[in-house]
């Protein structure tokens, strides 16, 4: 019963409004730096997946997508993955997707893989390398860390830490909308 409370209150987030920003300013709702990815090519990127096979970002050529950087000790993540998830099946027909990349792939698959799957995840999840890190989350620290990437494989948005669900929904149906010919 102990631990059962002790997963609540770690898997518990509260969120707290930023009153100081103006309205023109609330559309960059991040808290780190801007990236300066927003509005370049996606960095070029293959990783290994949790059965061992490659997968390249140039393999979703063609499709909006989030690369969402997230950890297993991230509770943050754990409230937006299913989101990705939910939000993966409901744009699948508008060629949406959706890939997970660890950031602390030294805990193992085995425990990846339990957390993605106790989280319904079926979208590709990913095992981060550094180099992958350096070009993506630069110094920052801060999980989850989206990078929606448009039809043509530019970034259109990059968001840090965790936001409202209608928000990334928003930010999801933006980035299948961008890039179209």
């Amino acid at each position: 019963m102990a631990q059962s409370a002790q997963m609540r209150q770690a898997n518990r987030v509260t969120l707290i409004p930023d009153t100081t920003k103006t309205p023109a300013a609330a559309a960059d709702d991040s808290i780190a730096p801007p990236s300066p990815l927003r509005g370049k090519p996606a960095p070029a990127f293959t990783l290994m997946d949790l059965d061992g096979k490659k997968v390249s970002l140039s393999d979703f050529k063609g499709h909006p997508l989030v690369v969402n950087f997230w950890g297993t000790y991230c509770a943050p993540c754990k409230v937006e993955m299913p989101w990705l998830q939910e939000f993966s099946k409901k744009y699948a027909s508008d060629g949406f997707e959706v890939l997970g990349v660890t950031y602390d792939a030294e805990v193992g698959k085995d425990t990846i893989a339990k957390d993605a799957q106790k989280l319904g995840v079926t979208y590709p999840v990913l095992l981060s390398d550094s180099k992958a890190e350096k070009a993506y989350l630069s110094d920052s620290e801060v999980l989850p860390m989206s990078f929606y990437v448009d039809k043509t494989g530019k970034v259109i948005e990059v968001t840090a830490g965790l936001g409202p669900k209608d928000e990334l929904e928003a930010k999801v149906k933006e980035t299948i909308a961008a890039g179209a010919q």
